[in-house]
């Protein structure tokens, strides 16, 4: 089966599937390695670590690309990219698809926001009118050569709107032929709760940590229908963690040893990067 075909039935499968965030190639390797079933590529995670910025639309198409190019090479799971608002208007979009198609995204998301868009736990968003974002999905779902590609649609309109307004929106997205809706920063238990009752598609729900979404579990939210349960940085704030844990010591005791508690193991890098597999293709072709 194809990634894009997993990555369908995954979502349609509706048992909460938790999909980590990858900012960059090693950074997927770990989430594959450990055995989860997919893997977001996050714009959030790209704008910080690539450019020690906020998630408030720095991030362009062909940074997203190169960073899915090099994820697709890295790794077997399917790929959920983060395409923010599609870099402009539905012309924009529709070459935004073909772009990432081409660079191995098995599923691509687009939010109804007013650019430059502003992560969607950040105070100060707005969104484009009904219109412009369900033409915006009508382009994208057309722009793909690949029947199997995927196309997720996100509101963030609960913020500005009010939760009704983005249900209605999440409904004509998913009339506009998106496959799998993500209804952003909701505030609340009940809201949570209510969203599989009121939308028919599968749909993403964003666990950020720290955010304005209550934490549910991921067998929770599975019960409650919900096809995937994001959590785009996870992996980003573990790294930072990690960091500032490792150079504190650096700085403090002017040496680290190998601590597997305190950095990875040099073997253990080593085994992530795939030297091993490196090395006998080496004497392979050294023969």
């Amino acid at each position: 089966m194809s990634t894009r075909k997993t990555l369908r039935s995954l979502a349609e499968a509706r048992r909460g599937v938790l999909v980590p965030g990858a900012f960059n190639a090693l950074s997927a390797r770990v989430i594959e390695d450990l055995g989860f079933e997919a893997i977001y590529v996050t714009g959030a995670g790209v704008t910080n670590m690539w450019f020690g910025l906020p998630d408030q639309g720095f991030m362009g198409l062909h940074e997203i690309a190169d960073h899915t190019a090099r994820i697709r090479d890295a790794v077997n799971l399917p790929l959920i990219v983060d395409a923010d608002t599609g870099f402009g208007n539905a012309l924009n979009v529709r070459h935004t698809v073909r772009v990432l198609e081409r660079a191995g995204a098995d599923c691509i998301q687009f939010e109804d926001q007013v650019a430059p868009k502003r992560c969607g736990h950040f105070s100060g968003k707005e969104v484009i009118s009904t219109q412009e974002a369900v033409n915006k999905i009508k382009a994208a779902v057309d722009a793909r050569t690949d029947p199997d590609l995927l196309i997720m649609a996100r509101t963030d309109a609960a913020a500005t709107l009010g939760f009704e307004a983005a249900i209605e929106r999440a409904q004509k997205f998913s009339e506009a032929g998106a496959d799998i809706l993500f209804v952003e920063a909701v505030t609340t238990a009940d809201e949570i709760r209510a969203l599989p009752k009121r939308l028919h598609k599968p749909q993403l729900m964003n666990m950020v940590i720290g955010g304005k979404t209550p934490i549910f579990g991921a067998e929770e939210l599975g019960g409650l229908g919900y096809g995937i349960v994001l959590y785009a940085n996870a992996a980003l704030q573990g790294a930072l963690a990690g960091m500032q844990k490792a150079l504190t010591v650096l700085r403090e005791t002017k040496r680290v040893d190998e601590d597997p508690s305190l950095v990875a193991p040099f073997a253990e890098r080593q085994r992530l990067v795939r030297k091993p597999e490196l090395d006998a293709l080496d004497a392979r072709y050294a023969g």
